[in-house]
């Protein structure tokens, strides 16, 4: 197949390389001219477990029409940041064919935008849970394997849909699935991205927050917020690589011992990885720039709202996060101390209960 891979950074680049490794044709599409430069003249080079480098064509946003003579071919990943998916969509929609469809390989709701603006039946959803990190200019970090999900939005699974589970596997990911509940996979997502964003309160490993035993209750009780606006949105969420939402959600009796056993799978998922520190982490101490927490974790806050639901520890660690990127408060445990305490007040029968 010929993809067009709109932002090259961890995801785009990691996919597209092995794309291109396994024999498929691929176009970067990247804003960072340094990047591209790069690609273009010494190759992408993936590291991590191992280390190898492909050669592809790169170019930059407005060079795009250029090269694909007016209609971009084939599948479009689109791996940019969450915040830039409408301007990356309006900008593609006069380049595509009929037959053309966006894959969403990025974070939070965003087939709802592009479904928006090109339709459903032009997009299909991708949840991916692997550890990347661009490391600079022709260079992306590959931290292990993971899961990928694919999906029509409207749930059915297409001879398309089977098409790519079937060149993901081969050159990425041996367990990528295609699947009829691809929302079930984003808004599962949502639920462990909760808890990411709140490791990314401090400077500590995802596995050294997870095991944290007085965090355990304000972290499960994260994730129990999402599950229960996905289920007033109608969905069932799904779980991946140790996350199980179904034990996190708000039963009565709560499920203690299947949310330890679910943080303690997701603490020996993260420490196998060569990746232990998320991406919001990164964006936030190394790349010092904005997060994706408003189409996240603001997403689950404003649906939640829509349903008259409670959601006060997203609602809370939304402004943690913005504390964080605009300069007002530092990563530090405390932080997550008070989480805690709201989890507390808010959740007294709950927040008594250990996971560890």
């Amino acid at each position: 197949m010929h993809f067009t891979i709109i932002g090259a950074g961890a995801i785009g680049g990691t996919v597209g390389a092995h794309l291109v490794r396994g024999g498929h044709e691929v176009l970067f599409v990247d804003r960072d001219r340094a990047h591209v430069d790069a690609m273009n003249t010494a190759g992408l080079t993936i590291e991590g477990r191992e280390t190898f480098t492909v050669r592809a064509r790169a170019v930059a946003p407005e060079a795009l029409r250029g090269v694909v003579r007016g209609h971009v071919p084939e599948a479009v990943l689109l791996c940019v940041k969450a915040m830039d998916t409408a301007p990356a969509v309006d900008a593609l929609a006069p380049l595509l064919a009929p037959d053309n469809f966006i894959v969403s390989l990025q974070n939070g709701l965003n087939e709802r935008v592009i479904a928006g603006r090109i339709g459903a039946a032009r997009t299909i959803g991708a949840f991916v849970n692997f550890g990347a990190d661009y490391l600079g200019p022709g260079r992306v970090m590959y931290g292990g394997t993971g899961a990928l999900y694919l999906g029509e939005l409207n749930g059915p699974i297409s001879a398309r849909v089977r098409g790519l589970e079937e060149v993901f596997r081969s050159c990425l990911l041996p367990a990528t699935q295609a699947t009829s509940n691809i929302w079930g996979f984003l808004w599962g997502k949502l639920g462990y991205g909760a808890m990411l964003f709140a490791t990314a309160l401090v400077d500590a490993s995802i596995a050294d927050v997870l095991a944290h035993a007085p965090s355990r209750p304000m972290l499960a009780n994260l994730a129990a917020e999402v599950v229960r606006v996905a289920q007033a949105e109608g969905v069932r969420c799904e779980g991946f690589d140790g996350y199980e939402p179904a034990a996190f959600a708000f039963h009565h009796p709560r499920d203690w011992e299947g949310i330890g056993r679910s943080l303690d799978q997701l603490v020996a998922f993260n420490r196998a990885s060569l990746k232990q520190k998320s991406g919001v982490w990164r964006d936030l101490a190394v790349r010092k720039r904005k997060t994706e927490v408003d189409q996240q974790v603001g997403a689950v806050v404003e649906t939640a709202s829509s349903h008259r639901l409670p959601a006060p520890l997203n609602a809370r660690l939304l402004a943690l996060i913005h504390d964080i990127e605009d300069g007002r408060r530092a990563m530090s445990w405390q932080n997550l101390e008070e989480l805690a305490a709201l989890n507390h007040a808010e959740y007294p029968a709950q927040a008594e209960v250990h996971t560890s």
